[in-house]
């Protein structure tokens, strides 16, 4: 933020002679400037790409270069200049050190490493300094079974330690902290899961969810994102695995908690209680990812199929429908999106 201080002379002007009042006013007039930069990981080359949509008219991008080939969940910490994705070459968590957002592009320092204990890592959550990444494949060898894990690391200065690892029984894709509560995307269905207090399992076992509902009017939904000051909750559908060009679209929930909490266990949340975006003009085949920005109610979206890949933004979101995209910027098997304000 820009403070600028004016201090302000009252004058008046009478019978040709000019007199100032002693009643001198400060005014504080604060100039507000916000950054805001969108980070991006891919599953082609596993760079990340920064987009800064601070003017959505006039948005620039610069690349971070990184060793890994693909990765998947992203997260920035503006506190400590540090990018941090999901490798999905290496199968681990790769920190990047000395990252701004200036804008600048660079070849990434690896300062933060930890174990390679995953197998095929999805969207990362981050809760102070825990870091929880949803695991996809099979656990237990049986493709009949549907099952996934939650990795939960604890960053320590320049290192990630696997605390523990939770079982879940249903294969993962999207996550994201609400509060205390972490929500997972129940992959392969149209169905939200919640598990309370999460971060207190703090031993490697198995765990069920709190509470599972359906999203109607979803057919697979993969990625979600919540924004706290808004109450509102966005998800993603990816439509028929089968088609990765025209089926997608997104769900916005407002009042997020409310719904949530009136809705029962294992009952379906209605559409008519949700906007929903989609048709051909949104270019939504394949959306894995979405971030928000509550400020302008834009929506960002990873779009890995339509096109081979592309950044997509939508505004104007109030009505849903069929909408074309604000911006449309093409990203080769795009994975995730995360947006970072200050």
């Amino acid at each position: 933020m820009k403070s600028i201080k004016i201090m302000a002379l009252v004058c008046a002007t009478t019978l040709g002679l000019t007199s100032c009042s002693n009643n001198d006013r400060d005014l504080d007039l604060d100039l507000q400037t916000e950054t805001k930069v969108l980070f991006t990981s891919n599953n082609s080359d596993g760079n990340v790409n920064m987009y800064n949509v601070s003017d959505m008219n006039n948005i620039s991008t610069s690349t971070i270069t990184t060793a890994t080939t693909k990765a998947d969940g992203i997260y920035y910490d503006g506190s400590e200049d540090l990018v941090v994705q999901a490798s999905r070459s290496t199968f681990g968590l790769e920190g990047y050190t000395g990252i701004d957002v200036s804008g600048t592009s660079l070849t990434a320092n690896v300062g933060v490493t930890g174990s390679l204990d995953m197998t095929s890592p999805r969207e990362l959550a981050v809760s102070g300094n825990f870091y929880v990444v949803a695991d996809n494949a099979d656990v237990d060898g049986d493709d009949t079974t549907k099952d996934g894990r939650l990795f939960i690391y604890s960053k320590n200065g320049n290192s990630f330690t696997l605390r523990n690892t939770i079982t879940t029984n249903f294969k993962l894709w999207g996550i994201v902290f609400k509060g205390n509560d972490l929500f997972a995307i129940v992959d392969t269905t149209n169905e939200l899961a919640v598990f309370s207090n999460f971060l207190s399992n703090t031993s490697t076992a198995t765990v069920e969810a709190t509470k599972t509902i359906a999203i109607e009017g979803i057919v697979r939904t993969h990625g979600l994102t919540y924004d706290a000051t808004t109450d509102v909750m966005i998800l993603t559908d990816i439509g028929e695995a089968s088609n990765g060009q025209d089926d997608g679209g997104f769900h916005i929930i407002e009042d997020f908690t409310s719904k949530f909490n009136a809705t029962a266990n294992n009952a379906t949340l209605a559409v008519s209680q949700q906007t929903r975006v989609s048709g051909a003009s949104t270019l939504l085949g394949n959306p894995v990812d979405v971030a928000y920005d509550s400020d302008t109610k834009t929506v960002f979206i990873a779009e890995a199929g339509n096109g081979g890949g592309r950044i997509l933004a939508f505004n104007n979101i109030n009505n849903g429908g069929n909408l074309t995209p604000s911006y449309n910027a093409t990203l080769a098997s795009a994975s995730a999106v995360y947006l970072h304000k200050e």
